[in-house]
């Protein structure tokens, strides 16, 4: 019977949503993560971090590397900080070439190298596929303060911020296949749900508590395979 998991990612993970009313990002009591727990009894050691790309996570999987072997599943969930870039430096120079924070081929090699190095400590590695983001509340988000039209310009197109992101989760998928490992596939459960985009919080690209709630839902379904 599996008793306990660790947690490997970014905010999502770490159950991080922002608060409107405090005007600042906040833990969700009722995140996904805890949800989980509640329903299942299964400890979640949760190592994710707010703003945490694949080359920060596989630095701090290493500093747990040693105890891996004691969870059974090692949930890893990364990329939607990985596929960002420096707003602020595209809004000054919207004519220069920009990269994200890791390349789409450098993301796709460590989350490989993760994957493998995870396996190699006996536990098994789970990961989860991206949320789909609100492209229009997203854009909104990282150009407050800034040259919303210098950014639209190099951007081309808002809905570019979404397509970009779905790149990363392409990438997911795609490992889960060929590293025979089995997926949490959250992004299907958002696009089904007919008004997805009222389960973000005011940046676009944080679940907000209905969205967490649904997460949990998709873990239940999931559940018994791992009990």
């Amino acid at each position: 019977m599996i008793d306990s998991i660790c947690a490997f990612g970014d905010s999502i993970v770490k159950g991080v949503i922002f608060d409107t009313i405090r005007g600042r990002y906040t833990f969700l009591k009722n995140s996904f993560a805890n949800l989980f727990v509640n329903n299942t009894g299964i400890k979640v050691d949760n190592y994710a971090k707010f703003g945490c790309t694949i080359t920060a996570g596989e630095k701090i999987i290493e500093k747990h590397e040693e105890k891996l072997s004691d969870y059974y599943y090692t949930v890893l969930e990364f990329g939607g900080n990985d596929c960002d870039f420096d707003w602020k430096e595209v809004s000054e120079r919207p004519d220069d070439l920009h990269l994200p924070k890791t390349p789409l081929a450098d993301f796709e090699t460590t989350y490989s190298k993760i994957i493998d190095k995870v396996s190699a400590t006996g536990s098994k590695p789970l990961v989860f596929s991206l949320p789909p983001l609100n492209a229009q509340k997203y854009f909104a988000w990282i150009s407050k303060g800034l040259n919303a039209k210098n950014i639209l310009q190099w951007l081309g197109d808002k809905e570019h911020i979404y397509r970009w992101h779905e790149m990363y989760n392409i990438a997911v998928v795609k490992l889960a296949s060929i590293k025979n490992i089995p997926l949490i596939d959250i992004r299907k459960a958002f696009l089904e749900t007919r008004d997805y985009l009222n389960l973000y919080c005011e940046d676009g690209i944080h679940p907000n508590e209905a969205g967490h709630a649904l997460i949990s839902d998709v873990l239940k379904s999931y559940s018994l395979k791992m009990a």
